[in-house]
């Protein structure tokens, strides 16, 4: 008799071990995963190719250039797509390395990568918050990509810790805890000199976007100080890509000189009001010249001929070293 007998407890274990969520779980994370990956690496080739991001609002694109959207010199994004792609990997390897001749290393290979799944998660969990922090409180924009990386983030936590039948409960708190700390520490020490004033340029309040990176041509300075006597204008603001765009065409010493007017609330020296009261400023860079209204980022060449400039036109300019 009592060989047919049998432990409830190993009864209920085995019963939720069977639960559809502990059969999906991975593939599920692997596929959040993947759509992070993809959205990440998208974001990663606009920043780095200095275009506009393709979203309903003009959030993502002022989040993309504003300080912190770069972590040691490097694009924020390219860390975002690291930690996916590890995401994605930690949950579908042990089922693609699965292997029917040796079910213990396929056990190892899943028992590991548990633990590992729960620090990564919950790193971005963290790391996301503090992000949104920032999106709410310190850059005050709507980016959709952002919230959505959140909420991806989340997501993957969630199905972490519901994914499996985790055996000691405390361990896991113990490491969440840990994790948490250590990553929210290292998140303050990083940004905290762009959050001590790190956005202001020069002792000027407010964002001033990227630098300019290339030497002004002696014509490019003559082209810049022409457009300004005559009156012309650039509508622009600090986060357009295609407005750092055309200050890169006149370069670094003409690009101080141009008659820029920043449209944005939060730029250096905005003038708003002053853009509003323009029906045909519609989009950045936009010039005004001799009554004209030309959209959109223009060559030297363009620029010269809509003023009337009779200059040089030699405006070659150079990429200053890094």
């Amino acid at each position: 008799m009592r060989r047919l007998t049998y432990s409830g407890g190993s009864m209920r274990r085995r019963r939720r071990e069977n639960l559809w969520i502990h059969r999906w779980s991975r593939w599920i994370i692997a596929a959040c995963a993947s759509v992070g990956a993809f959205g990440t690496a998208y974001l990663t080739i606009v920043k780095v190719m200095g275009g506009g991001a393709a979203c309903p609002t003009g959030g993502c694109d002022r989040v993309l250039a504003s300080d912190y959207a770069t972590v040691f010199g490097v694009p924020l994004t390219i860390f975002g797509f690291l930690a996916y792609a590890s995401m994605a990997a930690l949950a579908s390897g042990p089922l693609l390395l699965k292997s029917e001749t040796n079910p213990s290393l396929s056990q190892r290979l899943e028992s590991m990568s548990w633990p590992l799944l729960l620090i990564v998660s919950l790193a971005m969990v963290v790391f996301s918050g503090y992000l949104m922090y920032l999106l709410a409180f310190e850059l005050r924009e709507l980016c959709l990509y952002c919230i959505t990386s959140a909420v991806l983030s989340v997501a993957m936590l969630m199905l972490t810790l519901l994914g499996r039948v985790w055996d000691d409960v405390g361990q896991v708190l113990f490491t969440g805890v840990i994790v948490s700390v250590i990553t929210l520490t290292s998140t303050l020490a990083i940004y905290a000199p762009i959050s001590n004033g790190g956005a202001q340029a020069g002792g000027i309040a407010g964002e001033a976007g990227p630098p300019v990176t290339t030497v002004s041509s002696p014509d490019a300075l003559t082209l810049a100080q022409h457009l300004t006597d005559t009156g012309a204008k650039m509508y622009g603001a600090w986060w357009c890509p295609h407005c750092h765009d055309q200050k890169q065409l006149f370069g670094a010493e003409a690009a101080k000189q141009i008659p820029y007017i920043e449209c944005a609330e939060d730029g250096q020296n905005p003038q708003p009001a002053l853009c509003s009261s323009e029906p045909e400023v519609t989009g950045f860079p936009t010039w005004e010249i001799n009554g004209q209204f030309y959209p959109g980022s223009r060559s030297l060449e363009d620029l010269a001929t809509a003023s009337g400039y009779s200059g040089s036109m030699n405006f070659q300019t150079l990429q200053l070293p890094q």
